[in-house]
């Protein structure tokens, strides 16, 4: 995933080999540390290897302030974008993102209490004013998309599906000594709402912050402007248009930032799962023609440089051929990783007489941290996973329309009702 992140940006793990025995001591010692939405998941104790993997809460760069403290945001974004495919049947798609949609689902299936004011696509706005009130509304509802850790522990976030700490105050507790190290600088009722505006300013710039030696590969670039930049259902569009105002900016991202070059790799999503469906039909049906043809299309992979090379064609004009569904297939693969993928921020106070131009550094109010920028959960999706992406996009849209959209239009909401209420009766007639 490297020739779509950037060498700066991805930590590969090592793999070693261990004994068995020491395997499988170290699974049951890690088994009750697991949180409780993975233990469905078997750990594999059999296979005598494991994958040794650096502890991104830390800093990658620079061995210097191992002894300081560490503060890690990991952020989980999600996608960026509208789809701007012509094969996108229900025209919501068009206006409404999938991450705004998929909350109230979420919401009525119990998984979370209330929709979050997130919305993707201000954060990859690049306007410093919309992507602020991103990051706000992801520390007022955290779930599953916000952790903060200090020094490696879990101070803020979700552990869990369930259990979240979400505290301002106590957040503010312990950043405090970050943003503000001489006591008395900051106190009383807005020193809270102080610490976290300097926590999203810090976010802010280093999405934002690029280097020289952050280069993506050669992968073409998806034109960022094909589709919308901005959700109707995002609270900070709705906010503007209450106040009359109905232009929503987007400033745009600088294209060495990590933020550009995730939402390049989702862009890689072109059909949007409605067009790419079909395609993937193709492919099955021909690996069940010709099943011996699963390890040459690279199914499985391995994902190397001959595969990540397949993946350059960003055309969109079906040949019928199964070179091009493939295609298609592989790069929704990877679209749907960088949608999947987290953020890690790791930041360390900086010195002054510290700080140079090979140590990227940003600055808050009354300090300065040097920081690094890491992305993970770069496993490439399944492609047994589609037919499952297929259904579920259909559930979260129709939910949409016919809970959320038909209740805000009094139109749709009566067609709804009249399809719940309508009963033919039919009765029994006697004919003399």
């Amino acid at each position: 995933m490297k020739q779509f992140f950037g060498e700066n940006y991805v930590h590969h793990g090592e793999i070693i080999q261990l004994p068995l025995d020491f395997v499988r001591q170290l699974c049951l010692k890690i088994q009750p540390e697991r949180p409780e939405s993975r233990c469905d998941k078997d750990m594999d104790t059999l296979s005598g290897y494991a994958m040794c993997l650096p502890n991104l809460t830390r800093l990658q760069t620079y061995r210097f302030v191992e002894h300081r403290p560490i503060l890690c945001i990991e952020i989980k974004p999600k996608c960026g974008f509208i789809p701007f495919s012509s094969h996108v049947s229900q025209e919501i798609k068009h206006k409404v993102c999938r991450y705004c949609m998929h909350q109230h689902l979420k919401v009525a299936n119990g998984k979370w209490k209330r929709p979050s004011k997130y919305c993707p696509l201000d954060l990859f706005s690049g306007n410093k004013q919309r992507m602020h009130f991103a990051l706000k509304s992801l520390l007022q509802e955290a779930q599953n998309n916000l952790k903060i850790f200090k020094n490696g522990e879990l101070i803020y976030g979700c552990k869990d599906d369930q259990e979240c700490v979400s505290d301002w105050n106590e957040l503010a507790r312990h950043l405090k000594p970050f943003f503000f190290p001489s006591n008395g600088l900051v106190s009383g009722p807005h020193c809270t709402r102080t610490i976290v505006k300097e926590l999203i300013h810090v976010i802010t710039m280093t999405l934002l912050s690029s280097t020289d030696a952050c280069r993506a590969g050669d992968m073409k670039t998806v034109p960022v402007s094909q589709g919308r930049s901005y959700c109707e259902a995002s609270a900070f569009n709705k906010e503007l248009v209450r106040n009359g105002k109905h232009k929503l900016e987007s400033s745009g991202l600088p294209k060495d930032c990590l933020l550009y070059k995730t939402l390049q790799a989702q862009m890689l999503d072109m059909l949007d799962i409605e067009g790419l469906y079909p395609l993937y039909t193709r492919v099955e049906q021909y690996l069940e023609e010709f099943p011996e043809e699963r390890s040459t299309l690279q199914i499985d992979g391995p994902y190397n440089e001959a595969f990540y090379e397949k993946l350059l064609d960003l055309s969109t004009e079906d040949d019928g051929t199964i070179a091009f569904a493939l295609t298609k297939v592989q790069q929704y693969r990877i679209a749907m990783t960088a949608k999947d993928c987290s953020i890690m921020i790791s930041l360390s106070p900086c010195l002054q007489d510290e700080c140079s131009e090979q140590r990227p550094v940003v600055l808050a109010s009354k300090s300065r941290f040097t920081f690094s920028v890491s992305v993970l959960d770069l496993d490439l999706k399944p492609y047994e996973s589609i037919p499952h992406q297929y259904k579920l996009d259909g559930k979260i849209v129709n939910y949409y329309l016919k809970n959320v959209q038909a209740k805000d239009d009094p139109v749709m909401s009566s067609l709804f009702k009249e399809n719940e209420d309508c009963t033919l009766v039919l009765h029994k007639v006697t004919l003399k």
